[in-house]
């Protein structure tokens, strides 16, 4: 935030305990080293590892409350199938509730499911569909793409960047979609997104992009 940034992206899964905890990974071994999959740990173990770089787990509450009351937070919801599962869905929408940050959030996830699955049980709270270019040897790549978003009608779609194109950010917006672009870290790539209009990018150097987007804006006589 201090950065320039918005607000935050984080992805969330319950623990074996029920927990809604923020990490991106089906398991520990990239960031810690170990092979035990997040889902199987109960909450205190989790509390214990030491991440690579530092820092350990966090619950989605702590981390809502880390960013204040006034950055903008983007739930991702990790699921691998089509459905996650209701309970998941309810434990973050208790968590949002509790926190009284309903306002700040917006909720994505790849899975059609869960984006069906969280305007049934919180429509109050806007949701993105995520997609990404088609990968036909990564099952289930079909529902990975944005064939269900008419059905869906999430507020916002979460496009790939490699997918942005002037014509189809038009669309997706003429139809009535927030965009929001991910990851674009690249300055050319980040002043071509902003002259087609998306509406917002998810980027790793909000400092770079900050900067882009003010000299973008500055050309336009914005």
């Amino acid at each position: 935030m201090a950065d320039g940034a918005d607000g935050v992206e984080l992805d969330v899964q319950c623990c074996r305990t029920g927990e809604v905890v923020v990490f991106h990974d089906d398991d520990l071994t990239r960031l810690a080293g170990r092979p035990e999959r997040v889902a199987v740990l109960p909450f205190a173990a989790l509390r214990e590892v030491s991440l690579r770089g530092g820092g350990g787990v966090a619950t989605l509450a702590e981390a809502l409350d880390a960013c204040g009351p006034e950055a903008l937070v983007n739930v991702e919801i990790k699921c691998a199938g089509l459905f996650p599962g209701s309970a998941l869905i309810d434990r973050v929408a208790d968590v949002i509730d509790r926190a009284g940050a309903g306002p700040r959030i917006l909720v994505s996830s790849f899975s059609p499911g869960a984006i069906w699955l969280w305007r049934r049980r919180h429509p109050a709270v806007p949701c993105a569909l995520l997609f990404e270019r088609p990968r036909p040897f990564h099952r289930p790549w079909p529902l990975r793409t944005d064939a269900l978003v008419p059905l869906l009608r999430p507020f916002a779609v979460h496009p790939d960047e490699c997918l942005c194109t002037p014509r189809s950010v038009a669309r997706w917006q003429r139809r009535g979609y927030a965009v929001n672009a991910w990851t674009v870290d690249a300055p050319d790539r980040i002043e071509a997104l902003a002259g087609m209009g998306v509406n917002g990018i998810v980027t790793n150097d909000p400092v770079k992009a900050r900067s882009v987007l003010t000299l973008t804006r500055r050309a336009a006589g914005g």
